[in-house]
């Protein structure tokens, strides 16, 4: 049972969000993400590795890259240049690619694995048949951040799908391509994700003479 607003006691509890950071976490830069590689390469951590790349590349949310199966990654044997994926949440496909170093670290952990295409490319540690749930990729992630010092609570799952979409508006100002890579199905949701905002507007508007 809870408190009524009116109670005295409500005033006096301690909100849900008290001391927590809210508001969407930060995108890695790209030093912070070969010093993450580095550092699961050194740990000899090759599941995480490929995670983490094709976390990276695909740009995809945590409840659609924790249910990857190894054929939407391969095929003729070889880890396939680009894929799709119908997305769990707007049920719209979308297209991703993946770059060498991301199709060498997910050979070396699937020739690790094993499996068939219809196995999930990463399984539950309980449940082999069942794939590694969100919760579990965010507690990754947290371990990930933190293994090069940053400060876990600045970052998330969505660290990963903001960090080369963030990086591809700032180097080419193309809000249209970053709405197409990360499936919005309206730039509106775009332009709210990657916090663009006036200053943006501003520095693409000066840096265009006519």
């Amino acid at each position: 049972m809870g408190h009524s607003e009116h109670d005295p006691a409500f005033s006096e509890r301690r909100s849900w969000n008290a001391g927590r950071k809210l508001g969407a976490k930060r995108a890695l830069k790209p030093q912070q993400v070969w010093a993450i590689r580095i550092w699961l390469d050194r740990e000899r951590r090759v599941r995480d590795r490929a995670l983490f790349d094709l976390a990276i590349d695909s740009k995809l949310r945590g409840c659609d890259l924790v249910r990857l199966k190894i054929g939407d990654l391969v095929s003729g044997g070889c880890v396939r240049a680009r894929a799709i994926v119908v997305q769990r949440k707007t049920r719209h496909p979308v297209q991703f690619e993946l770059l060498e170093p991301t199709r060498v670290s997910i050979c070396a952990w699937l020739e690790c694995r094993g499996g068939t295409l219809v196995d999930y490319a990463f399984p539950s540690r309980p449940d082999h048949t069942a794939h590694i749930s969100t919760r579990q990729y965010a507690r990754l992630v947290d371990e990930w951040v933190s293994g090069i010092g940053l400060p876990r609570e600045d970052y998330g799952t969505h660290s990963l799908r903001r960090t080369k979409a963030s990086l591809i508006y700032k180097r080419t100002g193309n809000l249209r391509a970053v709405q197409i890579l990360l499936g919005h199905t309206k730039i509106e949701s775009t332009v709210r994700y990657l916090g663009v905002d006036v200053e943006d507007a501003l520095v693409l508007a000066e840096g265009t003479e006519i």
